[in-house]
């Protein structure tokens, strides 16, 4: 008989056998029922100035499928113009499915493992658990458990110490089951002296309608590594989005995060990294673009542990229409920290007398021999830039967008794939426009 949990609509029974279903070893489906227990014993996290309590984390359908595809002329146009023609070094998921991979033999042969998480949990199980919820905590809130429960979908990534990949590896998210559920969890880990380009999209198709998206990435970054990791989130209004990337980085080694969150729905996002080496670097540099009714959630977090550890943070955000979004950007040194350097600016343009935007800049300093600052600002469009457009003969409408536009390019310029760069213009022109 299955053990019924109150306030979920999911039971141990049901998810033992979606587990058994996907051939998961037995450590993995335990993890599933360890989470369950929590999901409903565990508070929501409680955001700044942010009420999610009616927001739905969990009313929808996590088993859904795709159809694979064999030939990328195939691909949903959508997809298509991600990848490009060759669509080398890329991993392409459909609902909960893995529907296309392709990584390059030359990586094969030295080692590197690029594939959905279902597969990497049958074929490189242990490497997995190496990993598995070892930056991000399963237990840190109600969300965190759920994402354990009901995880149906996700990347592995593995680059061998010594390995330089030049190319950049790609995967892609295509959600259209009606009320469907996304729960991805990605895991990215790169051994010493290894270098890797990681960039990833999200997309979702109207057909959805309400559902919700709950992923969470995990980046570890061994000593003088080096990772770039890019992503564009790109759900629709009715989906509900709970998103967490967390990252590791050890002596020496250095991460950059470049992300674009222009989901249309409500979203509540943390992003955290950890310098937990002598040397170790994070460079973080966020956009987002709030329109409609939405509203939206971003904490920016960098820890500082080792020595001489450098953090550098960049979020900007556009505010219209009706949408209201909090961006919380802290910066942690801790003791023994001597001779780290962190410093943070987030900058949020109003356009409509109804958006909110809040900006709060915070520095937790627990020793001396630091260099830290940060600087926020939330305001209109600059006036003089306006005019300076407008004398040129260009309608203040076009010139207003062209200044958010360019206000926003930092992050745009940071992605190394040409199809996912246009992608992310074209949604800010979209959303600005």
């Amino acid at each position: 008989m299955a053990t019924q949990v109150q306030s979920l609509p999911f039971d141990t029974e049901e998810l033992v056998h979606f587990s058994e279903k996907r051939n998961e070893p037995e450590w993995f489906t335990d993890m599933r029922l360890k989470a369950l227990g929590l999901a409903e014993e565990l508070p929501l996290p409680k955001p700044e100035k942010t009420r999610i309590d009616d927001w739905n984390f969990t009313d929808f359908n996590y088993d859904t499928t795709g159809e694979p595809v064999t030939d990328p002329a195939k691909f949903p146009e959508a997809i298509g113009k991600l990848v490009g023609e060759k669509a080398e070094n890329v991993l392409i998921h459909h609902n909960s499915d893995r529907i296309y991979r392709n990584l390059s033999p030359d990586l094969s042969r030295k080692g590197v493992i690029f594939t959905d998480l279902a597969t990497a949990l049958r074929e490189n199980g242990e490497l997995v658990k190496k990993y598995y919820f070892k930056t991000a905590s399963l237990d840190k809130h109600k969300l965190s458990a759920l994402h354990a429960a009901l995880i149906n979908g996700g990347s592995f990534l593995y680059v061998p110490k010594n390995v330089v990949i030049d190319t950049p590896i790609q995967a892609i998210y295509f959600q259209d089951a009606p009320s469907s559920g996304l729960v991805a969890h990605t895991i990215i880990a790169a051994e010493p002296n290894s270098s890797v380009t990681y960039v990833e999209s999200y997309l979702s198709g109207d057909s959805v309608g309400d559902g919700a998206a709950n992923l969470i990435s995990e980046v570890t970054v061994g000593e003088n590594a080096s990772v770039k990791y890019g992503a564009v989130d790109n759900f629709t209004d009715g989906i509900v989005t709970y998103v967490n990337r967390q990252g590791n980085v050890d002596r020496d080694g250095s991460l950059q995060w470049a992300l674009g969150q222009m989901n249309d729905g409500n979203t509540l996002s943390e992003n955290a990294t950890n310098l937990e080496g002598d040397g170790s670097s994070a460079d973080t540099k966020a956009v987002s673009v709030g329109s409609g009714s939405q509203k939206q959630n971003f904490d920016n977090y960098i820890r500082h542990v080792g020595k001489a550890s450098v953090s550098r943070l960049l979020v900007r955000g556009a505010q219209k229409d009706a949408s209201n979004s909090i961006f919380n950007a802290r910066t942690k040194i801790e003791h023994g920290a001597s001779g780290a350097d962190g410093e943070q600016a987030q900058r949020v343009l109003m356009l409509s007398d109804d958006a909110r935007g809040d900006a709060n800049p915070i520095l937790l300093i627990d020793e001396y021999d630091v260099i830290a600052g940060h600087a926020a600002s939330v305001g209109r469009v600059d006036p003089d830039q306006l005019y300076y457009l407008m004398s040129r003969g260009i309608k203040k409408e076009t010139a207003e967008k062209l200044i958010v536009e360019g206000f926003l390019e930092p992050v745009v310029d940071l992605l190394p794939i040409e199809g996912v760069r246009k992608q992310l213009a074209e949604l800010i022109e979209r959303k600005v426009g």
